[in-house]
């Protein structure tokens, strides 16, 4: 009877192992609602991350047309993927922002020349405030931001092929 009571942690502890195995494969809901759909882009004047694009406002997105926010870094290797899709956007027409998070304008300047710069303005957010007030918690992250500044989509992650179909469909709804 007591060898049997010394399995009990084992089989107790493969239980609780496999629940959260079964968890973390396949959750209920990999769609992450974001607060912020619907509010106005938070309010900030960020100074420009490198000499070759302007600085980038609040103020910037509010100006009639929609257009894609994406905070990247030259550091992220999701925001390498993405880089392409980026580029078809703005073959596409559309303007695209960003946010340079944690970065220095050095290596964002060798990142934009070696994978392309599809962004009008380019703000540097070296403490990642903006970013945090965005509810945004990695990089990279799109937002679709209609011509009043209201945001209206979240993309968390890198844009791939299969998104930027969506991403134009959105921009048009938002006008």
């Amino acid at each position: 009877m007591n060898r049997w009571l010394l399995w009990v942690p084992l089989v107790l502890f493969g239980l609780f192992f496999a629940a959260v195995a079964v968890g973390l494969m396949m959750p209920k809901d990999n769609i992450i609602e974001s607060k912020m759909v619907g509010k106005p882009m938070p309010e900030f004047a960020l100074p420009s991350a490198i000499e070759q694009r302007p600085a980038l406002s609040s103020a910037d997105l509010k100006r009639g047309k929609p257009t894609l926010l994406n905070i990247f870094a030259s550091w992220c290797v999701p925001c390498i993927a993405e880089a392409p899709q980026l580029l078809e956007l703005q073959r596409a027409g559309v303007e695209i922002n960003a946010i340079a998070s944690r970065d220095t304008p050095q290596d964002v300047a060798n990142f934009l020349n070696r994978w392309g710069n599809p962004y009008t303005r380019i703000g540097a957010d070296t403490t990642s405030k903006v970013q945090l007030e965005l509810g945004s918690s990695g990089v990279p992250e799109t937002f679709v931001v209609d011509g009043n500044g209201i945001i209206v989509h979240q993309h968390i992650g890198d844009i791939r092929q299969e998104d930027v179909a969506r991403l134009l469909e959105l921009l048009k709804d938002a006008e």
